[in-house]
């Protein structure tokens, strides 16, 4: 079986010679580390399958110009590409979580200018001349194709880089109208997006992004959720099944357990990344949901860090979805730099064997 008829088979509950295994990443401070324990990062060592994750199209263009405010020893003030404000440590800017600073957005008119100038559907500015040649060149592939709207694509996670969470949270109690207009506006954004890129292309998976939750919770109650986001994750999903787009997928870190129902009424079939951490369980949503919710990665990648044991506890927990289908396995996030080189290849190594080598 080629990639995608893998993908598909175990996403349809179908045989297949082996399991997909797809990885999370890794942190920098990772990758430092390893090349310390023997990492060569011009062969590195390949345990997944591939897919072609599609997931920079949604961003604001033009990108806002990156430029520095101040700057010590320490830290750095600048305005990232998002038009966000934010002071980052020196030592470890990819790993360290930011400060925010500023957003960029905080009235009407800011958000209706902002989008105006940076939230067009403009498939020559953010693809090149040649989107269509580019688009159209995926219908003869042999991996699954996965467009996910990265950070732009949802109701709260865009809403969030827009004006900040605590301003976007209390806006669903002040001012819901001016919500739901940024709402509207993001999914006529999706759709005009995906309607022409599904003109030239079929795609396996459309992801939205939230990042929505933490280890206590989902940021804002489920009931205004359901009330705000529900009717525009409907009908970004039924154009999109309407175009022939079957798999629809979400990625929210954190506990989602009481956001799960709004997916799964919204259409939503496939969910990840389910992280251990935060009590989160593929096997439990698997009883309660059911086939038609497939689930991706849940696999605690905290296991790789205590060594052979852990991990062989840890992959023999999910065997049994793995078997059962509709799950493909995976770390349930970016590995720290607490995993050593030989521990991440001991994981990756026996979480393939576990799918079928």
């Amino acid at each position: 079986m080629n990639d995608r008829e893998r993908f598909i088979a175990v996403m349809e509950y179908q045989s297949v010679d082996r399991v997909p295994l797809w990885d999370f990443g890794v942190w920098p401070e990772t990758i430092e580390r390893w090349q310390g324990e023997g990492y060569d990062p011009t062969h590195p060592p390949v345990f997944t399958d591939f897919r072609d994750w599609q997931a920079g199209w949604f961003f604001p263009n033009p990108p806002f110009e990156r430029k520095i405010v101040e700057e010590d020893d320490r830290t750095v003030l600048y305005l990232n590409h998002e038009g966000i404000l934010m002071r980052e440590r020196k030592d470890n800017p990819m790993s360290s979580m930011p400060q925010f600073v500023k957003f960029p957005v905080e009235t009407r008119e800011e958000f209706r200018r902002f989008w105006k100038e940076r939230m067009q559907p403009n498939l020559s500015k953010r693809l090149g001349e040649n989107w269509r040649e580019r688009l159209s060149a995926y219908r003869n592939r042999d991996y699954p194709l996965l467009v996910i709207a990265d950070r732009w694509g949802g109701f709260f996670g865009p809403l969030r880089n827009l004006l900040g969470v605590e301003k976007l949270c209390m806006l669903f109690h002040d001012d819901p109208t001016f919500l739901e207009e940024m709402m509207e506006a993001n999914a006529y954004f999706i759709i005009a997006i995906m309607d022409q890129v599904l003109d030239c292309t079929d795609i396996d998976v459309f992801g939205f992004w939230e990042d929505m939750a933490y280890k206590a919770g989902p940021l804002v109650g489920p009931t205004l959720y359901r009330k705000y986001a529900l009717p525009r994750y409907r009908r970004v999903v039924d154009f999109l099944r309407s175009r022939g787009v079957k798999y629809i997928s979400l990625d929210s870190d954190g506990d989602i357990t009481q956001l799960i129902p709004i997916w799964v009424d919204a259409g939503i079939n496939v969910l990840y990344p389910f992280e251990v951490q935060c009590g989160m369980d593929v096997l439990k949503v698997r009883r309660e949901y059911g086939k038609d919710l497939r689930l991706w990665y849940g696999v605690n990648k905290r296991a790789a860090a205590e060594g052979l044991g852990s991990i062989i506890t840890e992959i023999n927990r999910v065997k049994p979805l793995i078997t059962d289908g509709g799950y493909i396995p995976g770390p349930d996030h970016s590995f720290p730099p607490d995993v050593s080189f030989d521990n991440y290849r001991l994981f990756m190594s026996n979480l393939r064997e576990a799918c079928g080598g």
